[in-house]
C-alpha cells in the first residue's frame, strides 16, 4: 500500500470516528473537546483538521513520482527507455560517458540532442524502434560536438532536416540505421572526423542518403550501406583525407556518388576520397526529391565535380543515361573565396579555417576535377560514355587525371586509357568524342522537377539486418575508429540478382 493511500484511509477513519454517536467514539470526541475547548467547535471538527492536510501529503507526493525516474545512471550503465525513462532525451540527459541507452520498440516523436561524450543510443529492434519527426521536428538524433557517440539499430524518419546528424564531433559511428523521408540527409556527418557509417539504409532525401562533409583529413569510412530514391546517393562537399566509401550500393537516385568542391563550406577543395568496391546503378530516377545539384547531375553513376586526388576503383557501375564515371567541373555562383592553389590542397581543415578569405573574391568559381585516378572499374550501359572527363577553364589534357584497367565500351573523349594512362605516357587526339559537359546546363532546364520529399513514392525497404545481440552487446564508444583499408584486397563486386 502506498503512503498516500494510507494517509487517505487514516483520514477517512478519523472523520468516521469524529462523526460517530457510539460510546466507543466518545473518547475521540472528548479529546477533541479538550483540545479545542469550546464545544461549539465540535461541529467543525470534521473540517477543522482534515488529517490529510496535517500530514503534508502534497509535499511528499513527489517522492512517489521521482522513484521510477532514474535521475542518476544505474550502476550497470544501461538506461532503459521507456522502462526507466519515458523519453530518449530524458535518458540522454541522465547518461554519463560510457553509458548505453537501450530503447525498446515503439514510436518516439522526439528530436534528441546529444552533448555528452561516449554514450551509445541503441534500439533493441531496428525496424521496431522508430524515431518519427512527423514532418515537424528537425533531426532525429543530433550530436552536438560530443566525442565518441554511437547511434545504432533504429529507424529515423519524417524529419525536416536529418535522420542522424553528427556535427563537430571527434569520433562518431552510425550503424544499422534506417533513415527514410528526411528533408536534407539520411545520415549526415559535418565538420566531424574519425567516423564510421555502416550497415545502414537511406531513402527519400532531397540531398543525399549519406553525407560526410567539411573535413580534411576525415579519417572516416562508409561501409555496406544502401542508398536509393534520394537526390544523391552520396554527397560529400570538401571532404577527404583517408575517407573511404566501400562495399555499398547506390541505386535509383537522381545521381549516385557525388563528392564535390565549393567555397560555400570550409575545407575546400574535395580531395583524397577512395570510392572502392561499390555497386552503382540506375541513377536516373525522375520521381525523387532533389536539390539543384541532383537535378544537374542526374543520370550519372559516380561523378566528382571539382574533385581532386580521388581514387575511383573496382566499382561495378551500370545503366546510366549519361555517364558511368565522370570527372567534370563544378560551377559555383556566389563564391566566398578564390580558388586554392595546388600548394594549398594539402592544408588541413583546422589550419585552413583560420585563414582569412582572399581580398578579391570573384563572383563565381569553376572548380576543375584534377589528378584523379579511375582504375579497374567495370562500367556498362552508359548512354553517353562509360567513363568521361572534361575541363572548361583548363584544357582537359592538362587536368592530370588518369585511367587504366577499366572494363568499358566507350569513353569521352574517345580512347581515354590511351590518352591518359596511369602508367606511362599517353598519346592520341583529345578532341575526338568530347563530353560537352556544358550541355548539362541546358539539360537541367528540362529535367523532371523535384518531388516533395513528404509525398514522393518510395519502395518498401529491402530486408535489412538487425544489429547482432542488440539487447546484450556491450556499448563500444566510437573512440578508436581506425580507417586502414587494403584496397588491393577488394574485388569488383558481382552483379546483383535480377
Amino acid at each position: 500500500m502506498n503512503r498516500k493511500l494510507a494517509v487517505a484511509l487514516a483520514a477517512v477513519i478519523t472523520l468516521a470516528a469524529c462523526g460517530s454517536s457510539s460510546d466507543d467514539a466518545a473518547p475521540a470526541t472528548d479529546a477533541a473537546v479538550e483540545t479545542d475547548a469550546p464545544v461549539e467547535t465540535d461541529a467543525p471538527v470534521e473540517t477543522d483538521a482534515p488529517v490529510e492536510t496535517d500530514a503534508p501529503v502534497e509535499t511528499e507526493a513527489p517522492v512517489e513520482t521521482e522513484a521510477p525516474v532514474e535521475t542518476d545512471p544505474p550502476s550497470d550503465g544501461i538506461l532503459h527507455v521507456p522502462e526507466d525513462f519515458a523519453a530518449i532525451q530524458d535518458a540522454v540527459d541522465a547518461a554519463a560517458p560510457g553509458d548505453l541507452i537501450l530503447v525498446s520498440p515503439g514510436t518516439y516523436n522526439e528530436a534528441v540532442n546529444v552533448v555528452t561524450d561516449e554514450i551509445t543510443i541503441r534500439g533493441t529492434d531496428r525496424a521496431g524502434v522508430v524515431l518519427d519527426g512527423e514532418f515537424e521536428l528537425d533531426n532525429g538524433v543530433r550530436v552536438l560536438g560530443a566525442k565518441g557517440v554511437v547511434v545504432e539499430n533504429l529507424t529515423a524518419q519524417n524529419y525536416t532536416s536529418n535522420g542522424v546528424f553528427f556535427t563537430s564531433s571527434v569520433g562518431y559511428r552510425a550503424s544499422y540505421i534506417t533513415a527514410i523521408r528526411n528533408g536534407d540527409y539520411g545520415v549526415y556527418a559535418f565538420d566531424s572526423i574519425n567516423g564510421q557509417i555502416d550497415n545502414s539504409y537511406g531513402a527519400g532525401s532531397p540531398d543525399a542518403g549519406f553525407y560526410i562533409g567539411q573535413c580534411f583529413p576525415c579519417d572516416s569510412l562508409i561501409n555496406n550501406v544502401i542508398s536509393e530514391h534520394n537526390g544523391l546517393g552520396y554527397s560529400g562537399t570538401n571532404s577527404g583525407g583517408n575517407l573511404v566509401i566501400m562495399n555499398s550500393t547506390f541505386r535509383n537516385n537522381r545521381a549516385g556518388v557525388v563528392p564535390n568542391s565549393g567555397s560555400y563550406e570550409l575545407c575546400y577543395p574535395e580531395r583524397d576520397t577512395t570510392v572502392v568496391g561499390n555497386i552503382v546503378h540506375s541513377n536516373n530516377q525522375a520521381d525523387t526529391p532533389a536539390i539543384d545539384v541532383a537535378l544537374l547531375a542526374m543520370g550519372n553513376g559516380i561523378v566528382a565535380p571539382g574533385g581532386i586526388d580521388n581514387l575511383i576503383t573496382k566499382n561495378l557501375v551500370f545503366d546510366h543515361d549519361k555517364t558511368g564515371i565522370a570527372l567534370v567541373p563544378f560551377l559555383e555562383e556566389g563564391a566566398n573565396d578564390d580558388l586554392p592553389t595546388p600548394d594549398e590542397w594539402e592544408i588541413g581543415c583546422a589550419e585552413q579555417r583560420e585563414e582569412p578569405p582572399a581580398d578579391e573574391i570573384p563572383e563565381s568559381l569553376l572548380w576543375e576535377a584534377q589528378n584523379n585516378s579511375v582504375t579497374l572499374n567495370v562500367v556498362s550501359d552508359s548512354r553517353v560514355a562509360d567513363i568521361a572527363v572534361e575541363g572548361v577553364s583548363m584544357a582537359t589534357e592538362e587536368l592530370g587525371n588518369c585511367f587504366g584497367g577499366n572494363t568499358i565500351t566507350n569513353t569521352a573523349p574517345a580512347n581515354l586509357e590511351s590518352l591518359a594512362p596511369c602508367d606511362g605516357e599517353g598519346s592520341g587526339d583529345w578532341t575526338v568524342g568530347v563530353l560537352n559537359v556544358l550541355g548539362w546546363l541546358i539539360d537541367v532546364e528540362n529535367a523532371p522537377p523535384s518531388i516533395d520529399y513528404q509525398i514522393a513514392e518510395l519502395p518498401d525497404p529491402p530486408e535489412l539486418e538487425n544489429m547482432p545481440d542488440a539487447e546484450t552487446a556491450p556499448a563500444v564508444p566510437a573512440t578508436n575508429i581506425v580507417v586502414d583499408i587494403d584496397v588491393d584486397a577488394i574485388d569488383v563486386p558481382a552483379a546483383p540478382a535480377g
